[in-house]
């Protein structure tokens, strides 16, 4: 007897670790740059450089990566920038793990502080977390027919199994330039610059991914002239693509993680050859799992009737697509400006941080809170720039009906419609739309037959068994383990006791006949 095995594709999560650090360094400000009067903006990104996997562990080696704005009181100009780097390198133990892993490092800069030690040295700390994992591809092997001489009975369960078609790393490469209005001046150098994604949205096609959504894109500049005025630009510029993916097929259920990398703006000529052009380069990394749905009919159980047959079982977990779900939410809050004036806001962004996923019935909860960035002109002539800062805490109910605790899916937040306007000269009212997106998979724990041992009837517990019996059924029986039981095939249960559906209850009378 011989069993016809189907393969089905999986990936898993073999391991994962989450870690926290913190960076510190104190940093001297360049000759070439202007004493600091006060602070008022900076930001941060982390970039990984290095991953080393070893036995239970991986190295990670990067930089903390830093831009800062300050006023000064020197003339020539009211805003400095200044960027720096702090390198780092740590161990995260990653229980599982070995040497030729692939790991993959995903690296927050939680928060950063910049503080004034004295107008020339500034002190740097940032609160960094590291989230280590290596996924792995794995087929299972699920029996769908039988081949053989050997008289059995076999039983099947179908199943919708979600399987991998695809799972690849790739990036888009966006390419866009963006004039100044006429009523703007030329652009002396960039002071400050945002660029941020919105409304990112894939789509599988034929033998490709399609990628739409809009780049958000704010400046603060000198212009030319001898006062170099301070100006700030913003528009949204959409976007589309095209990504070769061999093997999409429409109707696939898409995965598709993605973050804004490497990015670049640079000041270009325009065709009158000023200084008013923006060039912008942006690369999107791009993490692909695409799925397919398939309904199969496995083989779940055999016995024999002419022979013994012993089944070797191992656990395994499939998977269907459960749910795939958005989820909004609004959040408002004021912002108190503690110093000084408002006169004009210039710009506002907002980052969504998810601290916590929880299981609950028939959906996630979901905590965090919003970080609130927002700049502002204030009409004092030693400061004229300020920055306000606020995290706005929310809770959310994502609905994923029938979820579990192991069916958890990886979550996507981010802000929409932020909207910041002024109250009085000290206060600000923030008003935003949060949302959520994840595709969840239900995980099907099922025993799978690696092989069968077929031998020959035992002959003393056949003898033992009646010739003829009236079986009276008990709560938990069917036909198939009456039939188990007494070596007889279910379709002659059926036919001897003419039953129109498999369907017993208990105190039903059976009549089984040892060697129909």
């Amino acid at each position: 007897m011989e069993l016809i095995k189907r393969n089905i594709h999986m990936d898993r999560t073999k391991t994962r670790a989450v870690t926290q650090f913190t960076l510190e360094d104190d940093v001297n400000i360049p000759d070439t740059k202007p004493d600091v009067n006060a602070l008022k903006l900076e930001k941060g990104e982390l970039v990984v450089e290095e991953i080393k996997p070893g036995n239970d562990v991986v190295t990670v080696r990067g930089t903390l990566r830093f831009v800062l704005l300050y006023h000064t009181l020197e003339e020539g100009s009211s805003l400095v920038v200044l960027d720096g780097r702090l390198p780092f390198e740590e161990k995260v133990n990653l229980r599982g793990a070995v040497p030729t892993d692939t790991v993959e490092i995903d690296g927050e800069v939680e928060d950063l502080t910049v503080s004034m030690i004295n107008s020339r040295k500034l002190n740097v700390q940032s609160l960094v977390t590291l989230t280590a994992r290596v996924e792995e591809l794995y087929d299972e092997e699920a029996p769908i027919a039988i081949h053989g001489d050997e008289k059995c009975e076999y039983r099947r369960i179908p199943l919708n199994i979600a399987q991998i078609s695809i799972c690849k790393n790739d990036i888009f490469r966006l390419k866009e330039e963006v004039t100044l209005p006429s009523n703007y001046p030329n652009i002396f150098q960039i002071l400050w610059d945002n660029v941020s994604l919105g409304d990112v949205e894939f789509k599988v096609m034929e033998e490709k991914l399609t990628v739409s959504g809009d780049v958000h894109l704010f400046v603060l500049y000198e212009g030319e002239g001898e006062e170099h005025p301070v100006r700030a630009f913003e528009t949204t510029i959409p976007f589309s693509g095209v990504l070769e993916c061999h093997g999409c097929r429409e109707g696939m259920l898409p995965d598709i993680r993605y973050r804004l990398g490497q990015r670049e703006l640079t000041v270009r000529p325009d065709f009158d050859g000023e200084e008013r052009s923006i060039g912008m380069e942006l690369v999107l990394d791009i993490g692909i799992r695409i799925y397919e749905e398939e309904n199969l009919e496995l083989i779940s159980d055999i016995y024999g009737v002419s022979n013994e047959i012993e089944t070797v079982t191992h656990p395994a977990q499939l998977r269907r697509l459960l749910s795939r779900v958005t989820g909004k939410t609004k959040v408002t809050d004021r912002i108190h400006v503690e110093a000084g004036s408002v006169l004009q806001l210039l710009h506002s962004e907002g980052t969504v941080a998810l601290e916590q996923q929880t299981i609950v019935e028939n959906g996630i909860l979901l905590q965090g809170s919003m970080q609130i960035k927002v700049m502002y002109i204030t009409g004092e002539d030693e400061a004229p720039y300020g920055c306000a800062q606020a995290q706005i805490p929310y809770q959310y109910t994502l609905e994923v009906p029938d979820i579990a605790a192991e069916d958890m899916g990886k979550v996507h937040a981010e802000a929409e419609q932020l909207q910041v306007t002024m109250l009085d000269g000290e206060e600000m009212d923030v008003k935003a739309v949060l949302s959520f997106s994840t595709t969840v998979f239900k995980n099907i724990p099922v025993e799978l037959i690696n092989r069968v041992n077929v031998g020959e009837l035992d002959s003393s517990r056949l003898s033992s068994l009646p010739g003829m019996v009236v079986y009276m059924v008990k709560d938990g029986d069917n036909l198939w383990n009456i039939g188990k039981k007494y070596y007889v095939p279910v379709d002659m249960l059926r036919e001897l006791n003419a039953l129109e559906s498999d369907e017993l209850h208990p105190g039903q009378r059976l009549l089984i006949v040892k060697g129909s």
